[in-house]
């Protein structure tokens, strides 16, 4: 039986969850910056401020749409189109991101298509050796792996990805 939309809901926020836990222990020793590719209303920056206190998190979004209490401060968000902002900001921090997140999906499939496209096209020279990318997209990103996802999340629910 193919799921509501509120299950699907449901079933991503659960996967994101378990990738959240699993990633920040991934990276607890690593030193870098994380990237969070759409900060929407600031909810998983929010969550990543409160688990990696001191990592430099840097958001990228159109405009400010953030809960009062989910605002990065002004050093920490990119504001523009993702084709420009996200290419630069590659080459700005080259070889320095840990851990990047993407949830910049809809129920659109056009548009995830061509997002997906334009994330998989100019992430790579941000990401540290080794870094991870957590997506609600599936991506096709050279020089990277798909990772089987930790128990708690559903397949195709969210993806990871480690640079190789």
């Amino acid at each position: 039986m193919k799921p509501t939309r509120l299950e699907k809901i449901l079933y991503r926020l659960e996967a994101q969850c378990a990738c959240f836990d699993w990633v920040f222990d991934q990276i607890k020793n690593e030193p870098g910056v994380v990237f969070e590719i759409g900060l929407g209303l600031g909810r998983t920056f929010n969550h990543m401020r409160h688990y990696l206190p001191d990592r430099t998190i840097l958001a990228f979004d159109r405009k400010m749409s953030a809960y009062p209490d989910c605002m990065p401060e002004e050093d920490e968000i990119i504001f523009g189109e993702l084709a420009e902002t996200l290419p630069k900001a590659a080459q700005a921090y080259k070889g320095q991101v840990v851990l990047a997140h993407s949830d910049i999906g809809s129920f659109d499939r056009e548009q995830n298509k061509m997002i997906a496209e334009l994330v998989s096209a100019n992430l790579l020279p941000a990401l540290a050796p080794q870094g991870l990318i957590m997506s609600d997209l599936p991506l096709n990103i050279a020089q990277t792996e798909r990772l089987a996802l930790p128990e708690g999340a559903r397949e195709d629910r969210y993806y990871l990805y480690r640079r190789v």
